[in-house]
């Protein structure tokens, strides 16, 4: 589990084709400083478990992590080239503040930049928005872009056919991740609000009272 609070960005250091999967080698050295074989890494919001760690020439600490074929076609990872910037951040703690929201690291598909619009102190991005994904956003509710946990300040009508969501970001986001690297045209990895999904999972089956579920009344002594 993580925040969307990114601790580093981090560069790709290799991508290794592995048959339909990839291994990816990538320096961050905050990251690593107490990762073990095993852990969790958030790499630009999909969550990777670390098989290795190492150094670069340099002296940047680096982890390799595999990326399976649903990973790679649901998400942005596929794209990356050694040098790329991506977001990281270590699964949270139990003993620190959730600063974020509550981040899976399940992404549920990519959405592209239609414009960036500047204000004097912040930057309103503008996504599109694929429409099996769009009951699953609502204005002033949470969303996971790239790694990112952010607050949806703009969504299209539902009568629009082009869905579409916005975010306002302040400088300190633009400069802390690769949000502030983004272009029109560019794609990010996109998780929503988990809880939006349980209760959207609920409706499609019918279930209108939980509590009536004969598996929610848990055991009693």
């Amino acid at each position: 589990m993580f925040t969307g609070l990114i601790e580093e960005i981090g560069e790709v250091v290799s991508v290794e084709p592995v048959d339909d999967s990839l291994r990816l080698v990538i320096a961050g050295p905050l990251v690593t400083s107490d990762a073990a074989h095993g852990a969790s890494i958030a790499v630009s919001g999909v969550c990777l478990t670390v098989i290795d760690r190492g150094t670069t020439e340099d002296g940047r600490g680096t982890f390799t992590a595999d990326v399976m074929a649903q990973s790679i076609a649901m998400s942005t990872i596929g794209d990356l080239a050694a040098g790329a910037r991506v977001n990281l951040e270590r699964a949270v703690r139990v003993d620190t503040r959730l600063g974020g929201h509550i981040v899976q690291g399940h992404v549920d598909g990519t959405a592209t930049l239609i414009s960036a619009t500047p204000h004097e102190a912040w930057r309103v991005l503008r996504f599109s928005l694929d429409r099996a994904l769009a009951p699953l956003l609502v204005d002033k509710g949470s969303v996971t872009l790239s790694g990112v946990s952010l607050t949806v300040s703009a969504i299209a009508p539902e009568s629009e056919p082009e869905q579409w969501f916005e975010v306002s970001l302040i400088p300190e986001t633009l400069t802390a991740t690769i949000l502030g690297d983004l272009e029109p045209g560019d794609r990010v990895n996109v998780e929503t609000d988990i809880l939006a999904r349980h209760v959207a999972r609920m409706l499609r089956l019918g279930v209108t009272d939980a509590s009536a579920h004969p598996n929610t009344e848990g055991t009693r002594a």
